[in-house]
């Protein structure tokens, strides 16, 4: 796991293309705080950056760029977690390798397979790798989109990197309509971002990049099959159970010791459970950490100590209080890359992760997406019976007196942006139109036609939220903050639920089996009812949150950062947040869209 940046400019001189990759990777330090490494190639104006977390092959033969026979280099980020399983076959096919790391299965693999080695690997990855031998750059970015990939593709110049931060001093535009965005959905879609002229490269994606005509090309490597194989409970669950045991067991894979987050919930004490058993069977001990509070509102420390007595851990318990909160805070902020509504919590708690020395961290993230975990999931009947009233009564939502049911507006786009924004959406477009003082119909112009992919036909109900909540919410919001965040501290988190073999599973499972069941994520919690104690899966779900709406209403950084805003619809709402009548997230975005946030 690291940070990579790079930039392909044959009409700017190499030494000064090779400073702006150095300045690049320096923003972008506290992602690779093992070292750095740096590649150039004058014959086509190629400079590669690279910030190092050693977590696979930790001595100097894992440096990165990394160049195989004199063709091929590679920046990479990521981990890959079936890398000795296909190092196996290319062994045995004839090829000889000098390293243990994974990132030398990527060279020698694309060497041998060409780009169709960007399917094989499973793990999460975000990497640029050159080929002298056709005079080509490939961006490579994982099935998932679990690790972030930006880029900016003008003027016959290619510039890469792996946070929109590492940009801003060579390119400074705004793009003019990120704050809709992000008054819209509390969080940047991809591919957009705060800049004008730089994208996410979408996942699933390989951009290549022409070194002669200094133009490129963006194709999909991987398209998922939803073919439906199996339609029994117990084959469902038998198949879960050994899928999300084997994807455990790969993302435990590493030189350097790995932890799991526990929260109390189901999918952080299924992961603290089996990893347990994984480690024990190598003879290691399982790391844990978990963060309470005096509230008891927002403790779970029941639930954790529920899980702790069944594993062997070595267990790292910490309690956040205000004025620790207080001190930390204004890092926090700095520390995001794109603005977003949420993400706090996770530099908490890697910060505390930090404090014991560890590296990585297993993480639930996926869960809840592929397997019913969110209200979203009760509500596609309704989202369907309301997408099929007319236009000018859905139009007629914005009149409303209840921030909810104006949500309701959003379904007369008829899109999938549209059903999103109603399930989940922030502001409603009356609420943007006094905030950035212009019309909703310009709003409604630039909602409406973002480029974003339109959901599948023919999904049920169940999969149709999870396809929303997959795609968009997790996508732009959890994996992005739960990246940034985590590599400001210089920690990287696996998210075994995202593992490739269990997402084609899930998707071959029929909806009924998948969906239709008496409690909420029903598939997971059954297929280990024998290992989950039932007072982890019985109980209300809560999320991973801290008391803000009181600690921040407090907080003299923030009251002071937003009393400088001058809008006045602004300061309407943050009087209402004074009030307690204002959500803390919305609060967090007033600041983010009138405050700029710090490099």
């Amino acid at each position: 796991m690291c940070r990579i940046a790079g930039i392909i400019d044959k009409h700017q001189d190499l030494t000064l293309s090779s400073a702006k990759v150095k300045e690049m990777c320096a923003i972008m330090a506290h992602g690779g705080p093992d070292g750095e490494g740096f590649y150039e190639n004058a014959n086509d104006n190629v400079v590669f950056g690279h910030r190092r977390l050693a977590l696979i092959d930790l001595s100097i033969t894992g440096h990165q760029p990394m160049i195989h026979d004199d063709k091929y280099v590679i920046s990479f980020n990521g981990e890959i977690y079936n890398y000795l399983i296909l190092k196996k076959k290319l062994q045995d096919l004839g090829f000889q390798f000098r390293t243990k790391s994974d990132t030398e299965v990527i060279l020698i693999g694309f060497a041998y397979w060409g780009t169709a080695v960007f399917d094989k690997l499973s793990g999460m990855f975000a990497f640029a790798l050159y080929d002298k031998t056709t005079n080509s750059t490939y961006l490579v970015r994982d099935q998932s989109g679990i690790k972030p990939l930006y880029y900016s593709a003008i003027d016959q110049r290619l510039i890469f990197a792996s946070e929109v931060k590492a940009f801003k001093k060579l390119l400074k535009e705004e793009n003019p309509n990120w704050k809709i965005y992000f008054l819209a959905f509390g969080h940047i879609p991809e591919p957009y971002t705060t800049l004008k002229d730089v994208l996410m490269l979408p996942k699933a994606q390989y951009l290549k990049w022409d070194h002669q005509t200094g133009t490129h090309e963006l194709h999909c490597f991987h398209k998922e099959s939803h073919d439906i194989l199996i339609h029994k409970v117990e084959a469902a669950q038998e198949k879960v159970k050994n899928t999300i045991e084997d994807a455990v067991a790969r993302h435990l894979i590493a030189d350097e010791p790995i932890g799991v987050f526990l929260s109390g919930g189901i999918d952080s004490g299924l992961l603290t459970l089996l990893a347990d058993e994984v480690q024990n069977k190598n003879g290691q001990q399982l790391h844990t950490i978990s963060i309470n509070f005096k509230d008891e509102q927002f403790s779970e420390k029941a639930y954790q100590d529920c899980i702790l007595k069944e594993v062997n851990s070595k267990h790292y318990e910490y309690t956040l209080d205000e004025s620790t909160f207080a001190e930390h805070f204004p890092s926090a902020l700095a520390a995001m890359d794109q603005p977003t509504a949420d993400g706090i919590n996770s530099w908490f708690i890697n910060y505390y992760a930090k404090l014991n020395g560890l590296k990585a961290f297993l993480s639930g993230i996926g869960a809840d997406e592929l397997f019913g975990g969110y209200p979203s999931f009760d509500r596609m009947g309704i989202v369907s019976f309301l997408s099929s009233l007319p236009h000018f009564m859905l139009k007629m939502a914005l009149k409303i007196n209840s921030v909810t049911l104006k949500r309701t507006y959003y379904l007369h786009y008829k899109n999938t942006i549209g059903k999103y924004l109603f399930l989940r959406g922030f502001f409603t477009p009356d609420e943007i139109s006094k905030l950035l003082d212009i019309p909703v119909s310009k709003i409604d112009g630039v909602l409406k036609n973002l480029s974003i992919a339109n959901m599948p036909n023919a999904l049920g109900n169940g999969e149709q939220a999870s396809w929303l909540e997959t795609n968009l919410y997790m996508q732009n919001q959890l994996l992005k903050d739960t990246d940034f965040m985590s590599m400001q501290h210089g920690i990287e988190i696996r998210v075994p639920f995202l593992d490739k073999e269990l997402l084609g599973l899930i998707n071959s499972i029929a909806e009924p089996v998948k969906y239709k069941n008496t409690k909420k994520k029903g598939l997971l919690i059954d297929s280990f009812i024998n290992l989950l104690p039932r007072k982890i899966w019985d109980r209300p779900k809560m999320g991973f949150t801290f008391p803000f709406q009181h600690w921040l209403k407090d907080d003299q950084y923030f009251q002071q950062q937003l009393a400088k805003c001058n809008n006045q619809r602004a300061k309407e709402l943050i009087a209402n947040f004074k009030k307690g009548d204002l959500h803390w997230s919305k609060a967090m975005a007033i600041y983010q869209v009138f405050n700029t946030i710090d490099d």
